[in-house]
């Protein structure tokens, strides 16, 4: 059978084509690697609880067109991340506001804490060089060494002081004492879990799940006119110039007989001490509840660990450095010479991604072959 669309990967970038070209009544074939559709906002149902099973996703934006384009596909409630972090026992609210400042000092206003913090990043002169000396310049040596220096320094397996600064230069850092982590306008979390947008985004469309598109790329590639390519690029072009770098993630996922484990959905964890970068606990997302509003009486916990990526592993995201740069580059001038492949999304791009820029630029590309197609 012959396809207008074939689509490796399940995700967000796929589904949003996917949709598109069903709605304009084409013929789309999808393979997925995994055993279940959805990419890594696949929730699992557990105890009643929609368990974000490669970690949290909480959906934001200040796009109104991604907005109302993922409203239309599911009810949203209205979550607000706030994290709050665990330093060797000692609780800190996130983002760094006035609650933090003021717990960590016995401050008052914005005025004392801008105060303390222009004294401790007095030492760095010049434009930072380093994650290190970036973090400090913002909010001071105290809160890098609890809150920043051991959470980064897990996340990347890296030590600060051999990161590069931009990782760390959109840290929110506020004189309120707002604990809502994010600026966008738009925030919220799926009713009943992502797999209720994902199955509206794939919705007609044929699915072959356990399926590795690379295993047998020539036939599927006969299979379909146009091919829009999710996974690593570089094990699209079997690694020809080398592998790129990610990092990865591990779970450690738990039932416990409770009602409420931590209070939060997410707790960092600051000190280097403890493996685990975060706890999250699902059923806060959707305030331990089910669809119903009935109260959930156990809850799950996830331990979350973060670690170099290796082949078997899942890549998570990106190693943005210097090096990972350039290599990317010679990937994605391959990329561009491909006839009839479209390159998309977290992996395809080789971009740190959060959900809605990859709807975006899903979306964009779903204007650009409406164009073509008309043309």
């Amino acid at each position: 059978m012959k396809y207008d669309c074939l689509l490796v990967g399940s995700g967000l970038y796929s589904g949003v084509i996917a949709y598109h070209m069903r709605k304009q009544g084409k013929k789309c074939l999808v393979l997925e690697k995994r055993n279940h559709m959805g990419g890594n906002v696949f929730c699992e149902k557990i105890e009643g609880i929609n368990v974000h099973k490669y970690g949290a996703h909480i959906f934001h934006t200040s796009n109104k067109r991604v907005w109302e384009f993922v409203n239309s596909l599911a009810e949203f409630n209205r979550y607000t991340n706030s994290p709050v972090a665990n330093y060797k026992g000692e609780i800190y609210n996130l983002p760094f506001n006035m609650n933090t400042f003021s717990r960590l000092w016995g401050i008052r206003t914005p005025q004392e804490a801008k105060s303390i913090i222009e004294k401790q990043r007095d030492d760095i002169k010049g434009e930072p060089e380093n994650l290190e000396e970036q973090a400090i310049s913002l909010v001071g040596r105290d809160i890098y060494e609890k809150l920043i220096k051991g959470y980064t320094e897990k996340q990347w397996g890296r030590e600060c002081k051999d990161l590069p600064s931009f990782i760390i230069k959109r840290l929110p850092v506020r004189y309120t004492y707002d604990n809502n982590y994010f600026n966008d306008l738009y925030q919220g979390i799926p009713v009943g879990g992502y797999n209720v947008i994902i199955n509206k985004l794939f919705e007609g469309c044929d699915v072959r799940l356990d399926t590795d598109y690379l295993e047998d790329k020539d036939t599927y590639d006969k299979l379909a006119d146009m091919i829009v390519y999710t996974g690593s690029i570089d094990a699209y072009f079997n690694y020809c110039y080398g592998e790129l770098e990610y990092r990865s993630v591990r779970f450690e996922t738990e039932i416990l007989d409770m009602d409420n484990y931590q209070g939060n959905a997410v707790v960092n964890y600051t000190d280097r001490e403890i493996p685990y970068t975060r706890i999250i606990e699902h059923k806060h997302f959707e305030f331990g509840r089910d669809e119903n509003g009935n109260e959930l009486p156990k809850t799950v916990i996830s331990r979350e660990y973060s670690s170099e990526w290796k082949r078997g592993y899942e890549p998570y995201y990106p190693v943005n450095n210097e090096k990972n740069g350039a290599l990317y580059k010679k990937y994605k001038e391959l990329a561009d010479r491909e006839n009839g492949v479209i390159f998309g999304g977290r992996l395809a791009e080789y971009k740190y991604y959060d959900m809605d820029k990859v709807i975006e630029s899903a979306l964009c590309m779903v204007d650009r072959l409406n164009k073509e197609f008309k043309a």
